[in-house]
């Protein structure tokens, strides 16, 4: 039960665009900062927040309208309930006044007289000595119990002067540290805001501006020059060049027209459109990407847990090492600059900052990732696991041949298909129901339409069943006898065709016949990955064996492919891959995908994939394009790198300063200025490093990869194709 204090909520002080609330739940102890501030700052008409989460206060700027403050107060009284699955723990760092102050202070108790200067530097330190005594109180060890110690023996020896500047050094740190992890923060939170409030659409003839919120599917929605397209939906009218830039990371604009699809968060540049909205709230491209997004900034990956409690134990080591060298030496001087030093600040936040940076590069390149632990599995995948349709392949099939039997003509039956398979959001279903609509057929009525995930589609055309799908469902699930038809499919099969099967009132009705080409880069793009350190590189096709080999011959860099699978193939196969060691990846964009996407240490999707298998993966590539696969995986190998390369750094300069101090070679404000300088610059190094990578050349960088990490390549006879029995 949250105590009453929770619940209490009142406007301290208001401006026409500023209001100062003071709010009970800031002061809860699981609530996270930065989940609440990304949820306030999403509020349309929000333009900053300023948090202060010990004094139970929030400063928000506002665009001024009596909607916007009603949006804020209600969004801080009614907040969900995974806000409060962090830690309230967020320091808060000190304004430029309150250091100009400690700082004159400190300086002036050079000059004071003994008496008045100690009456100053004990007012100055107070504060950092109390936080390690309530830290230890606690039985804790951690870094406010080093800074404690280290004022403390400065205090011991009536060194005000070295006390005072201490406390305003670390003050100094802090808030660099914090206005670093700010910056960071920031970038990700700049991607969830909102850029329209309202829209214009088109009824009944008339022109008419609706609250954004109040969009619904079917709306004809209209979009001129200049102006974001706030919803999903596909053209209707009218032709435009939109700029998708922010969200798919595609730097050139695209050229859209009727029964083009465009997606919220685009910018037309030229043209004028109406479009039918297809996904409205929570569903759209923006709205999702601001999920993931809010998802980022709660969860820590594994690597950042370890760093943390890594930081932790090495307090511990840094204060014995002080207590003892003052045992040894009796020189509080040395022990206070043993104590300056500290490892935990940098190598905490280094991983932060390293991981957001990177994310929020990504996003704006064309891949998403929910989370920092998507970020730090993708740079341990060792085993890519493709679906074919959709991901190798483009993905849109394209109907080659229809063959009947049993006294059905070809019409007839690729009218009674696509009138089941139009329910299915697939590419086999899309192609067929095109091809239906090319030849100007007539969809029959269908009843009790079922989707057999990984299998295909049943439906009642006439009274009798339709069922669509693979050989293994129609003629191995359902017992209706393929054999008629054996001669035809093999020959499409050796042409690299997918074959579908559609049985009707329970007798083989026919074959449709599909192709479909690989992407353009596929191949370049497979041998690229090897190179960064994928190992093996295996494809899942509910295909024939034949049809599956002749993929095969077609990508040399691909170690294995299974053929002919079976509905629950894909996720045992990720399953005994991951049994073996491996780290998987696996890429699809089905419904029935999904299985497969959640049980692979990483799931991929591609931005044409089902609602569903969006849900599932873990990465979603903005762009039909499997560059940004590459891409994905070189952001994470980079992030690893500068993570390693930050903690080494923190490493080595530190025990050097550490080193210093112990020999009594540098004062106690020189070890607390340079490690603080150190901090400040690891921390710039990681977050610009990372901003870097987008603006090089994925092959130049790849090259370095190798260079610098000599992965070990696939296992001898892997190369083979898999029919299981």
């Amino acid at each position: 039960m949250k105590p009453l204090f929770f619940h209490k909520t009142s406007i301290v002080h208001e401006l026409p665009n500023r209001l100062r609330i003071k709010a009970g739940v800031l002061k809860y102890p699981n609530l996270d900062p930065d989940y609440f501030e990304a949820l306030l700052e999403a509020v349309p008409g929000v333009n900053r927040i300023r948090s202060n989460f010990k004094a139970g206060c929030v400063i928000v700027r506002y665009d001024g309208r009596h909607g916007t403050r009603d949006a804020v107060l209600n969004c801080i009284g009614d907040l969900p309930e995974d806000v409060f699955t962090g830690k309230n723990n967020r320091k808060q760092p000190a304004s430029r006044l309150s250091l100009a102050v400690k700082g004159t202070l400190g300086i002036l108790t050079f000059f004071l007289p003994k008496i008045v200067g100690g009456v100053v530097a004990v007012a100055l330190c107070a504060p950092v000595i109390r936080d390690g005594i309530v830290c230890l109180w606690n039985r804790s060890l951690k870094v406010d119990v080093l800074d404690a110690a280290a004022v403390g023996f400065s205090l011991f020896r009536r060194d005000y002067f070295t006390g005072s500047m201490i406390v305003f050094l670390l003050a100094v740190g802090e808030y660099f540290e914090q206005l670093s992890e700010t910056k960071t923060t920031g970038l990700l939170k700049n991607l969830l805001k909102p850029r329209t409030e309202s829209i214009w659409i088109e009824k009944d003839g008339q022109e008419i501006e609706i609250p954004l919120d109040d969009a619904r599917i079917g709306d004809r929605v209209i979009a001129g020059p200049g102006e974001m397209i706030p919803l999903d939906g596909v053209v209707i009218e009218g032709d435009a060049l939109v700029n998708q830039s922010s969200i798919t990371g595609e730097s050139l604009p695209v050229h859209v027209s009727k029964e083009s699809p465009v997606i919220s968060g685009a910018v037309i540049e030229e043209g004028k459109i109406i479009f039918k909205a297809t996904h409205v709230g929570s569903e759209t491209s923006v709205a999702r990407i601001s999920g993931f997004l809010e998802n980022s900034l709660r969860y820590e990956s594994d690597s950042q847990k370890k760093s943390d409690e890594l930081a932790d134990r090495l307090v511990p080591i840094t204060f014995g090492l002080g207590l003892g060298l003052y045992g040894l030496t009796l020189d509080p001087a040395k022990a206070a600059a043993v104590l300056t030093v500290d490892y935990s600040c940098v190598i905490k936040l280094s991983n932060p900052v390293a991981v957001r940076v990177a994310m929020y590069t990504a996003a704006k390149s064309g891949v998403l990732l929910k989370g920092a632990q998507a970020m730090d599995s993708l740079a341990r995948v060792d085993t890519l696991i493709f679906d074919k349709t959709g991901t190798l392949t483009r993905g849109q099939l394209i109907v080659t041949d229809v063959c009947t039997v049993n006294g059905m003509n070809q019409d007839q039956l690729l009218s009674y298909t696509a009138a089941a398979e139009k329910h299915y959001s697939h590419p086999v279903a899309d192609a067929v129901v095109q091809a239906a609509k090319d030849k100007d057929l007539q969809f029959a009525a269908t009843s009790q339409v079922d989707f057999i995930v990984a299998h295909g589609v049943s439906a009642y055309i006439e009274g009798k069943n339709l069922m669509a799908g693979s050989r293994h469902f129609i003629e191995d699930d359902e017992g209706i006898d393929c054999s008629g038809l054996d001669k035809k499919a093999k020959a499409l099969e050796k042409q690299g065709k997918s074959l579908l099967y559609v049985a009707y009132d329970e007798k083989l009705a026919g074959v449709i016949g599909l192709r479909d080409e690989l992407r353009p880069e596929s191949g370049a793009v497979l041998k690229a990955l090897k190179r960064t350190g994928i190992r093996r590189i295996i494809i899942l096709t509910g295909d024939s064996e034949v049809t599956a080999t002749a993929l095969a011959a077609q990508l040399p860099e691909v170690d294995r492919v299974y053929a002919e699978l079976k509905p629950d193939d894909k996720a045992n196969i990720v399953n005994e891959y991951k049994e073996k060691g491996a780290f998987t990846a696996f890429i699809g964009d089905g419904v029935n995908d999904a299985p497969a996407l959640v049980s692979a240490d990483v799931g991929i999707c591609l931005p044409s994939g089902a609602d569903l298998a969006k849900e599932s993966a873990q990465v979603i590539l903005l762009k039909e394009d499997l560059n940004c696969l590459l891409t994905a995986r070189l952001m994470a190998l980079r992030c690893g790198e500068t993570i390693h390369q930050s903690f080494v750094s923190a490493v080595g300069f530190n025990s050097a300063f550490l080193l210093l101090a112990t020999f009594g070679l540098i004062a106690p404000i020189t070890a607390a200025v340079l490690h603080n300088m150190s901090t400040v610059g690891i921390l710039g190094y990681a977050g610009l490093r990372e901003a870097k990578l987008v603006n090089e050349s994925k092959a130049s960088y790849v090259k370095n990869i190798l260079k610098k990490r000599p992965f070990k390549q696939k296992e001898k006879g892997e190369q083979d194709v898999f029919l299981p029995n």
